[in-house]
């Protein structure tokens, strides 16, 4: 159960209410008027829980729970034990984190500049905002209403942020503009020069980057990750996109909305990407690629040639998925033969 000292909980809820919420249907003999204090997981949920069950790997949990409800997809319900209310839905997980939503809301720190934070006399800061000790504002900075700085996080001179930015501590922005609703956790660096020089023998050149970064609404960027300005064009993270940590993107990188790109990946230069392209983690794209929309890139996959729209590949170089399978099993096959001879 979460840690009290660290994370708040509200409610309770009524099953009826949750289930509103999460767009799921009770199931049979489930009473909407019963009331809930909080989420766990199918092994440590007691009555007062609500729990959930996506991967068939926790089956036998989900038999030996103690949750009071658990939410599950219709084909799983009737391994449910016996006086468990079931929330029935096609998308437990999705459905699942919309009721710990409900339990542990966001916090919002309470708003206030601190005295050791510096802001530029040029600056806006909206209203409602809460700056932290040793954050320096720069100047022409505007940021949105209700936005945190964290602590030790550098703004640079032009910067725009919108409403209800999270910017956790340690972090640098620079050459960038970001949306509203925007998170962006510890250490992670914005808007840096692009790797951009003109190799020779006498020396490598570098090029001036002279490019921005902008990222959409609703984005969240994690701990650590680098996101370089562009060259010229911009640097593009579109709404809705989910970057983990650890993650690199490279100059004149565009990702459509909706994106998702697991640690340790890294998108060179140029690399074009649609709308809710999936990237694993420790994949890697060579620059001045496309990528179309709903295309999806294994973990450690290296990319060297554009994906088409809807395509899954892995390996590297990266292939289409059954091509690779296939592959495999004929080296699995020559290998055996080999072996008996």
């Amino acid at each position: 159960m979460p840690d009290s000292r660290f994370f708040a909980t509200v409610g309770p809820f009524s099953l009826g209410d949750l289930a509103a919420l999460s767009d799921t249907a009770l199931g049979d003999g489930a009473s909407p008027e019963r009331l809930f204090a909080g989420v766990a997981p199918l092994d440590r949920a007691e009555l007062d829980h609500i729990s959930f069950l996506d991967n068939l790997k926790y089956r036998a949990e989900f038999r030996d729970s103690r949750a009071g409800a658990c939410v599950v997809r219709p084909a799983h319900a009737a391994g449910a034990p016996e006086g468990m209310a079931l929330m029935l839905t096609e998308d437990p997980y999705r459905a699942f984190a919309a009721i710990a939503v409900a339990f542990h809301p966001a916090p919002r720190p309470p708003a206030g500049i601190d005295a050791l934070a510096r802001i530029d006399p040029s600056a806006s800061v909206g209203a409602d905002c809460r700056i932290e000790p040793g954050a320096i504002v720069g100047a022409r900075v505007t940021v949105g209403a209700r936005s945190h700085i964290g602590a030790y996080t550098v703004i640079g001179d032009g910067v725009t942020i919108g409403e209800d930015v999270h910017v956790g501590s340690h972090c640098t922005l620079q050459y960038c503009l970001i949306g509203d609703r925007v998170t962006i956790h510890p250490g992670a660096r914005i808007g840096q020069d692009g790797f951009g020089f003109a190799l020779g023998p006498a020396g490598h050149l570098k090029v001036p980057q002279l490019g921005r970064v902008i990222v959409g609404d609703d984005v969240e960027i994690g701990a650590n990750a680098t996101i370089d300005r562009g060259a010229g064009p911009d640097t593009v993270i579109g709404s809705g996109t989910k970057i983990d940590n650890l993650v690199q993107i490279g100059h004149n990188v565009q990702l459509g909305r909706g994106c998702v790109v697991v640690a340790q990946t890294g998108l060179s230069g140029s690399t074009k990407a649609g709308d809710m392209v999936l990237f694993g983690g420790q994949s890697g794209m060579a620059g001045h690629l496309s990528i179309g929309d709903g295309a999806r890139v294994a973990a450690q996959s290296g990319v060297f040639r554009d994906i088409p729209a809807g395509q899954t590949v892995i390996g590297s170089p990266a292939l289409p998925v059954k091509e690779f399978w296939r592959q495999i099993a004929v080296l699995s096959r020559l290998a055996k033969k080999k072996g008996d001879q």
